[in-house]
């Protein structure tokens, strides 16, 4: 079964332009979202191979990836609203 990446780009395509200035010219954006992406990887490694861990700590992972997509999408509306 192919798992899908949940990244960035691809969950928030109208916002790509406002991603792409945040990752360069704002440190802790970038930061926030090299995290995410990092998690994302490694939640869809574990998923994707079937890997033997524990339900609650795979959830875990997940829920700081939502955190994590919800503070980076906050900043880009607010980054979007101030433009």
């Amino acid at each position: 079964m192919q798992l899908e990446k949940h990244t960035l780009l691809k969950d928030f395509p109208d916002h790509h332009h406002t991603i792409r200035h945040l990752k360069m010219n704002d440190n802790h954006f970038a930061k926030l979202f090299d995290q995410y992406h990092e998690l994302d990887s490694e939640i869809h490694h574990l998923e994707e191979e079937n890997a033997p861990v524990a339900d609650d700590y795979l959830e875990s992972l997940k829920k700081r990836r939502l955190n994590l997509k919800d503070q980076l999408f906050s900043m880009i509306q607010k980054t979007e609203s101030e433009l």
